[in-house]
């Protein structure tokens, strides 16, 4: 594998990778949880350029995901991907989160980005279980720095310790070693 993977607890809004993932709704409007606290942090930049997004394109599809500018924040750009809202297994929840994660890192490698960070995509309001998402997240980005060259860092970071344990839990049962 070409690129590594790190863990840890804290904030997105002050990490210092070239990108961030903002964990957003389709609307790209910013929101509560993670989407509020970047959209905040980031300032009126952010907000204006996914007007125009949205403008152009209409709302952004669960799944897919687009780049703004950083605003305020130390990262330079935003990704911004809407992941899905846990319903109950059976609604492609599983194949649409893993989307929203290649998505972001595709995002990031076609703007020639070589760091990006990312929250734990839907596991907030959205309900999706906490240990599944990390999982799928895991293996996502695991896949993806097989096939890719170009990424240095994919930069997990977690809000709580108890979400870091379970991502770290699931990091071992991978079996993702460096």
């Amino acid at each position: 594998m070409n690129g590594k993977i790190t863990l840890i607890q804290g904030d997105i809004t002050r990490q210092e990778t070239e990108a961030i993932v903002n964990a957003a709704n389709s609307s790209l409007m910013g929101g509560g949880g993670v989407d509020g606290a970047i959209h905040r942090a980031g300032g009126s930049a952010i907000l204006e350029e996914c007007r125009k997004i949205v403008d152009r394109q209409g709302r952004c599809p669960t799944g897919q995901a687009v780049m703004t500018t950083g605003g305020n924040l130390k990262a330079k750009y935003v990704i911004h991907t809407v992941g899905p809202v846990w319903k109950d297994g059976s609604h492609g929840e599983d194949v649409l989160l893993a989307n929203a994660y290649r998505n972001s890192l595709q995002t990031a490698v076609q703007n020639g980005l070589q760091t990006i960070a990312f929250p734990s995509i839907s596991t907030g309001a959205y309900r999706f279980p906490l240990e599944r998402a990390a999982r799928i997240a895991l293996q996502t980005v695991r896949d993806f720095l097989q096939e890719t060259k170009q990424l240095e860092e994919v930069r997990f970071v977690l809000f709580s310790q108890k979400d870091l344990e379970v991502y770290q839990k699931e990091y071992n049962q991978l079996a993702i070693g460096y």
